[in-house]
């Protein structure tokens, strides 16, 4: 799958840099032992952090600063590692939804980078090119129905929008059946902690998805 950083969003956000992951996985319903390490999770952020430490984690303050420089607020269109770990520092548990998804949660957490997770089956087209969100445009994203994602930076297929750092796309999204996986980490903060969030993402995937033919890149314009 080939990525293309637009010009528009280069010019905007110079630092961003993208780690990539593709693989063949298998997906399946939340393990007990995957909702433990969720857990220890949960508990472990909640002594490390408060709520007024949260933007000042350097990967959602530089997502916060690049939605800010779209024209869009980050306050009323988190980021979604940020809505993430808001949600562990309001003591309400992460969802366990499956697999996949607990595995980016995970790793999106621990990180601070909002992650995309598709299914690469469902995606038209041999590209992805990520762009500025227009006025009206289409988007149904996961969970919450139409998104207004005109000022968010949106990776679009043959078709339409597929992912925001804010929400992806119910057309795309992660599901049961899903085997072709691709994982996009969204570094706005240049490339420092992307090769971690990398290999733990491929270590959570090898352990819990029985991930196989697993390919990863570390792209940027600046590189």
């Amino acid at each position: 799958m080939q990525i293309i950083i637009s010009d528009e969003i280069q010019k905007i956000c110079p630092l961003l840099t993208l780690g990539i992951v593709q693989a063949m996985v298998t997906n399946s319903p939340t393990s007990q032992l995957l909702s433990d390490e969720m857990a220890s999770l949960e508990t472990g952020f909640r002594q490390d952090y408060t709520l007024d430490q949260l933007n000042k984690r350097p990967a959602i303050l530089a997502t916060r600063l690049a939605y800010k420089a779209l024209g869009k607020e980050p306050g009323r269109y988190r980021p979604s590692a940020e809505a993430l770990c808001r949600r562990i520092l309001r003591e309400i548990p992460l969802y366990r939804v499956d697999t996949l998804v607990d595995i980016i949660n995970i790793v999106s957490v621990k990180t601070g980078f909002s992650i995309g997770a598709f299914d690469m089956s469902k995606i038209e087209g041999e590209k992805l090119t990520l762009g500025v969100g227009k006025a009206g445009e289409d988007f149904e994203a996961i969970g919450r129905g139409q998104l207004n994602i005109e000022g968010l930076p949106v990776y679009r297929d043959a078709v339409g929008g597929i992912g925001t750092p804010t929400s992806d796309n119910e057309r795309t999204k992660i599901t049961a059946t899903t085997q072709q996986l691709l994982v996009i980490i969204n570094g706005y903060s240049g490339e420092e902690g992307l090769q971690d969030a990398i290999d733990l993402s491929v270590a959570l995937l090898e352990k819990y998805a029985d991930a196989k033919e697993i390919q990863t890149t570390i792209l940027s314009n600046h590189l």
